[in-house]
C-alpha cells in the first residue's frame, strides 16, 4: 500500500478522494494550513505564502496528488485575484517541488488536477484533444501557468494532468447553487443556452484520480468527460431533478457580464472535449447519462 501526500485534501474533490484511498488501504497525508489529526489522516503544516512545508509530511511518499487551489469563482476577477488563482496553483507546485529536492525526496508520481479552461472559455463545434492549443483568455492563462508549474515536476517522477470540467456533486461544486436556483423554480438557460457544459459525476472523478495514480504508463494531459450538455440542457436536466418547473426567460448575457465582469465568460461559453486518450488508458466511467447522475445526486436533497 502507497502514501500518499494531498494539498487541498479537505475540499470537495480532496475529501472524496481521501476516503476511497483509506478504503483502498493507503495511507492518507494532506498538507494544510491548519495542521492535526483529521481521523485517519493526519494533516501536516505548511505556508505556501511564506514558502514553508513540514519536511515530515514528505517522508515515505510514494505519490502527490496535488489539488490546492483559490476557488475559481469564489471572487471577482480582479488583476490580483487572477494573480492570486495562479499563485494558488503554479506557486503551490513549485513549492512542494523545491521542497522535496532539498530533502531528497523521488515520488513516484505527481498528479494534478487541472481544467479543460485550458483551452479556453470559448464555444465550438470542435471537440478539444490534448494536443490542442491553449486558449488566450483568462481562464486559459490560469490554467497555462498552473500546468507549467506542474510539469517542472516531470524531472522528478511520473507526472499526469487530469484536465477537468464541471464536477457534479451533491456536497459541493456547481451543481450546489445550480439546484437551489431550480428548488426555488428559478432556473433557466444563461446567455443563449447553447453553450456546452462538459461534466463528470464526483464519484468517476475519483476512480479518475485512483485509474491515474496506478497506472505507470499514465503521463502528461488527460482530458476528463463524463457527459457533455447545453446549458439549457443542463438546467432543465436539474430542474427536473428535483420536481420544479423550467418556463423562465433565459439570463441575459450583458447581465451576467455586469455582475460578473471577465468570469461570466465561464457561463456564458463552452465546449465539449474529447476525452479518448483517457479512455484508451482503460478507464471506463460509471456516470455517462446526465438525468440518471443528476437523479442520484439530488434525491431527497
Amino acid at each position: 500500500m502507497a502514501i500518499i501526500l494531498i494539498t487541498g485534501g479537505s475540499g470537495l474533490i480532496g475529501s472524496h478522494l481521501s476516503e476511497r484511498l483509506l478504503t483502498d488501504g493507503h495511507t492518507v497525508r494532506w498538507l494544510s494550513r491548519n495542521p492535526g489529526t483529521h481521523g485517519r489522516i493526519t494533516a501536516f503544516a505548511w505556508d505556501p505564502a511564506r514558502g514553508k512545508v513540514d519536511a515530515e509530511a514528505l517522508r515515505g511518499i510514494d505519490a502527490v496528488v496535488h489539488l490546492a487551489g483559490a476557488g475559481i469563482a469564489d471572487e471577482r476577477w480582479t488583476s490580483a485575484r487572477v494573480n492570486e488563482l495562479i499563485e494558488s496553483r503554479a506557486g503551490t507546485a513549485r513549492l512542494l517541488h523545491r521542497a522535496c529536492i532539498i530533502e531528497g525526496i523521488t515520488p513516484r508520481v505527481f498528479l494534478s488536477a487541472a481544467g479543460v479552461g485550458y483551452y479556453g472559455a470559448v464555444s465550438s463545434a470542435h471537440r478539444f484533444i490534448e494536443s490542442d492549443s491553449p486558449g488566450q483568455d483568462t481562464i486559459a492563462r490560469i490554467s497555462v501557468a498552473w500546468e507549467e508549474a506542474v510539469d517542472e515536476w516531470s524531472s522528478t517522477c511520473r507526472v499526469v494532468k487530469l484536465r477537468t470540467p464541471t464536477v457534479l456533486a451533491a456536497e459541493g461544486g456547481a451543481l450546489r447553487p445550480l439546484a437551489r436556483l431550480a428548488r426555488w423554480g428559478l432556473a433557466s438557460p444563461l446567455g443563449t443556452g447553447k453553450q456546452h457544459m462538459p461534466w463528470v459525476h464526483i464519484d468517476d472523478l475519483v476512480q479518475a484520480y485512483t485509474h491515474a495514480l496506478r497506472e505507470p504508463t499514465m503521463s502528461g494531459a488527460y482530458n476528463i468527460q463524463g457527459g457533455c450538455a447545453t446549458n439549457a440542457a443542463m438546467m432543465q436536466t436539474i430542474a427536473a431533478a428535483v420536481h420544479r418547473p423550467f418556463f423562465l426567460p433565459r439570463v441575459p448575457g450583458f447581465l451576467l457580464r455586469f455582475m460578473l465582469g471577465d468570469m461570466a465568460q465561464l457561463l456564458l461559453e463552452g465546449s465539449c472535449v474529447d476525452d479518448a486518450r483517457f479512455r484508451d488508458s482503460g478507464f471506463r466511467y460509471a456516470h455517462t447519462e446526465l438525468p440518471e447522475a443528476l437523479r442520484r445526486l439530488l434525491v431527497k436533497r
